[in-house]
């Protein structure tokens, strides 16, 4: 067996390959990330979350996904960049956080297989592990070097950010590991300050029942207390990375290269005209509670019904065909989404409806959408 390539030659083929970052920690258990996820599971701050904290004996200890393996080689790929500039639909929109815009990881994942490529055909073994549940990448590219942990619990990258997608070769070619940075946010608590559901409960720890990037992502109900801090966010929540003074070096890095391709919102109409096969075509890479689109619609309805333009008809017809529907979910977030809007005529004959779910939301007391106008108007009626 050859000598495997040098830690300059497997950067220099990443590099080249599109990564923005290469390190290399070793193959050993990651005891504190072990530690810390049975703790916080063991608090309910994984809010139901598997991933990660399905089984951390597993994804805590690379040698279960390879036992021969000896070295982890972590790659970074930045996915920041310039947003559209939103399109004046006259119709209420959905905002989509960056990492969702499009699959970056498919990019990851070229830099990666040139590295694996390289150590096989050293006669190394080599697997990749990109966004898998065997792995916690965070504490993987932690060890090898590539950045801190911020207080948001993301990896911060110097003068780069956290605007990156994380994925490991593992390897059985035995390589001496880079030595973690030390933390460069300092004083800075930002993220912390700036999440709108004060989901980021102690440095570096996130309650992720607060969270509004997992809440649009789980099953059942989206939690009253949080539904209007969700916003116009139809996937995702960037907050805590938009403020990150770090992030700002790779904003003005990329800004150069002019507009993204990819959109930043998208209409909330089109997803209640679109049926669920074509749902799933267009959205099936984000990640939907049993791939099942009403839970879409239920963000969806939520959006609405923080929409700064007043309901249209369209808007209302939505609403009214939602709480005559036989989904029960969804009929229950139209109550609120009604009540937001001042459509309060439109739950009419809802009293004896026999699901708990709208009872609890017709009991409810909801603040009104300021931006919604006036006096009910007529258009409610439309049908």
């Amino acid at each position: 067996m050859k000598s495997p390539p040098s830690l300059s030659r497997i950067q220099k083929i990443g590099m080249s390959s599109g990564l923005d970052s290469v390190g290399i920690a070793n193959a050993e258990i990651f005891k504190s990330t072990l530690q810390d996820l049975t703790k916080r599971k063991s608090k309910g701050l994984h809010a139901g979350m598997s991933f990660t904290y399905r089984n951390p004996e597993r994804s805590t200890n690379p040698k279960l996904a390879m036992p021969e393996c000896k070295s982890l080689i972590v790659g970074a790929k930045s996915y920041w960049e310039p947003s559209l500039e939103k399109s004046k639909t006259g119709s209420p929109t959905g905002r989509v956080a960056l990492y969702a815009r499009q699959d970056h990881y498919g990019a990851l994942r070229v830099g990666l297989e040139s590295i694996a490529e390289e150590l096989v055909d050293a006669g190394y073994d080599a697997r990749i592990l990109i966004d898998d549940n065997a792995l916690v990448d965070r504490e993987a590219a932690y060890r090898a070097g590539i950045g801190w942990y911020g207080k948001n619990s993301n990896i911060l990258i110097p003068k780069r950010g956290s605007w990156f997608v994380l994925g490991s070769v593992l390897t059985n070619a035995g390589y001496q590991s880079n030595k973690p940075l030390k933390d460069g946010c300092g004083s800075c608590t930002q993220c912390i300050t700036s999440c709108p559901t004060d989901a980021i409960v102690s440095p570096g720890v996130l309650d992720a029942n607060r969270c509004l990037a997992w809440l649009v992502q789980s099953e059942g109900d989206f939690p009253t207390e949080f539904r209007t801090a969700l916003g116009d966010r139809i996937y995702g929540c960037d907050d805590c990375q938009e403020v990150c003074p770090t992030n700002k070096f790779e904003e003005r890095l990329n800004n150069s290269f002019g507009l993204s391709s990819s959109e930043s919102v998208i209409s909330i109409h089109k997803i209640f005209e679109s049926d669920d096969d074509s749902l799933l075509a267009e959205f099936g890479r984000w990640y939907i509670p049993k791939r099942d689109p009403r839970y879409l619609k239920r963000n969806a309805l939520i959006v609405l019904g923080n929409s700064k333009m007043p309901p249209s008809s369209k808007t209302i017809k939505i609403v009214k065909k939602c709480l005559a529907g036989s989904d029960e979910m969804l009929r229950a977030h139209a109550v609120w989404t009604a009540k937001r809007l001042g459509l309060g005529k439109l739950l009419i004959g809802l009293e004896g409806d026999p699901s708990p779910s709208v009872q609890r939301e017709l009991a409810q007391k909801v603040e009104r959408n300021t931006h919604s106008q006036g006096e009910e108007s007529d258009l409610e009626w439309i049908g």
